[in-house]
């Protein structure tokens, strides 16, 4: 049997819509399995490195690709 979601989209396009309205971007929207939604502020598709949910091997490859062109 299958259970309901824990959110539903309107909810989504509420949260999205709120920070919006309130002259932010959105640069991302977390919904944890408990239905919790978190919309981060910020521009589409900006990595963020002081995110604790940013990819600490980004730094990496972004130094090695620097050092690359260089030589």
């Amino acid at each position: 049997m299958r259970r309901s979601s824990a959110f539903k989209k309107t909810d989504v396009t509420r949260a999205t819509r709120a920070v919006l309205a309130a002259g932010l971007e959105v640069a991302r929207v977390e919904i944890n399995k408990d239905g919790v939604i978190v919309v981060v502020p910020g521009k589409p598709g900006e990595c963020n490195h002081g995110d604790e949910a940013s990819n600490p091997w980004d730094k990496v490859l972004t130094d090695a690709a620097d050092k690359e062109r260089a030589a």
